[in-house]
């Protein structure tokens, strides 16, 4: 079996534009959740979202492109574009055909969705674009950036919800290790703050109109994000041969499937999957020093997931951190996954856990270590990164240090 290294990262999300903004955030403990900046907004009743401030398509893409590429399409292709920069990879000749992409999504050309039924409903037009369908379709980010790196390997979309990044990860992670590929491109891209998107999700009744506030007592709620995460996973022994920079090794992934309710998470399911990827990474639980919570602020997610943790972890529950960074970025859906991934990759390679903020108030049920409000300085050498997904999806990754 092959091993697995993460040879390049590159993200947009409410933080920052790039990797290291991004660590810049999460070590301040900065929040990006704000007041939305978006078409009839006095018509919802939640009015904040991690939104990408001042994001100009024309500054990164053509017209002619912005015409095939949905908002969250142009977030994936601006995240691929730093992460395989830095793996300094080209995929050019033979490589082309050994390299995939397979990236996680939600909803998919859902501002494309919210357009063009304004335009066939309220304008009352009965023609709309020609490539719509192109444009808002869930594969279009994955189709999208393999066409611009010519990389002909197996490349399609995951959509699992909220644990769509973690899945497509995941398969990378999988396929990479019994060798039918060397290089995957993965992660996740979401954009569902428009007015049609954040509509549906107020149905739900699950979302704050303050602030996200993992594990705090006084929570009331989760808050959407939006932004991309894109990794590039690689076969070690062909990352070492050409000298790349590795920034982690990808060590276990497991994931479950509640098969019990549609959105209440369950302890046993979470639980299942923490333990599958502790054996599928070959270790012990005191091995872990880090957990990336999915930590959604809600109060019967976060409570099941601490139930979970303390299940598989037991006395070593009570030391190890546990963050939720959706308190700073918001939760992005299908990308969420792979924004809380780059919390990760920093605690591995510059020893900083990054906080959960907004905690004031402790909850006897989420009685945790969440390195509550303020960034920490400590030295990990394991870390895991939860996602559990409405529909009982969950999916679990496992990090080491770079070997």
């Amino acid at each position: 079996m092959h091993r697995v290294v993460i040879t390049g990262a590159g993200t947009i999300n409410p933080l920052a534009q790039d990797v290291t903004g991004t660590y810049a955030a999460f070590k301040e403990g900065r929040c990006g959740i704000g007041l939305l900046d978006i078409r009839d907004k006095d018509r919802l009743s939640i009015k904040i979202g991690g939104q990408v401030l001042n994001w100009n398509s024309e500054a990164h893409f053509s017209r002619k492109e912005i015409v095939l590429y949905d908002k969250y399409t142009q977030f994936a292709l601006l995240a691929a574009r730093q992460a395989i920069a830095q793996s300094g990879l080209s995929f050019n000749g033979n490589l082309g055909y050994e390299a995939g992409v397979i990236l996680g999504t939600a909803g998919g050309g859902v501002n494309t969705w919210d357009e063009n039924y304004r335009v066939v409903y309220e304008e009352g037009k009965n023609r709309v674009h020609p490539f719509v369908v192109p444009k808002l379709m869930n594969n279009a980010a994955a189709s999208h950036v393999a066409i611009a790196y010519n990389i002909k390997g197996p490349s399609y979309t995951v959509a699992t919800a909220c644990a769509s990044s973690n899945h497509a990860m995941g398969q990378a992670f999988m396929m990479i290790k019994a060798g039918q590929s060397r290089v995957i491109v993965t992660g996740g891209s979401e954009s569902m703050l428009c007015f049609g998107g954040i509509k549906a999700w107020e149905g739900l009744r699950v979302m704050s109109k303050d602030a996200c506030r993992p594990f705090s007592l006084n929570r009331n709620g989760m808050v959407q994000g939006e932004g991309a995460a894109i990794f590039v996973f690689e076969d070690y022994g062909h990352a070492r041969a050409r000298g790349a920079n590795v920034l982690a090794e990808v060590i276990g992934f497991s994931m479950t499937s509640d098969a019990s309710d549609i959105v209440v998470p369950s302890m046993k399911g979470a639980a299942r999957a923490i333990a599958g990827a502790l054996k599928s990474a070959k270790l012990n639980p005191e091995d872990v020093g880090y957990i990336n919570a999915h930590g959604t602020a809600t109060a019967v997610n976060d409570k099941t997931e601490c139930a979970a943790i303390s299940n598989v972890f037991g006395y070593h529950a009570d030391k190890l951190m546990i963050s939720s960074t959706k308190s700073m970025h918001g939760h992005l859906i299908g990308g969420t996954g792979a924004v809380e991934l780059l919390a990760c990759l920093m605690a591995l390679n510059h020893g900083v856990i990054a906080p959960t903020i907004g905690y004031d108030d402790p909850d006897p049920e989420c009685a945790l270590d969440v390195v509550p409000n303020v960034a920490r300085d400590a030295k990990v050498d394991v870390v895991l990164s939860n996602a559990f997904a409405f529909g009982g999806m969950n999916a679990v990754l496992v990090l080491r240090r770079k070997p």
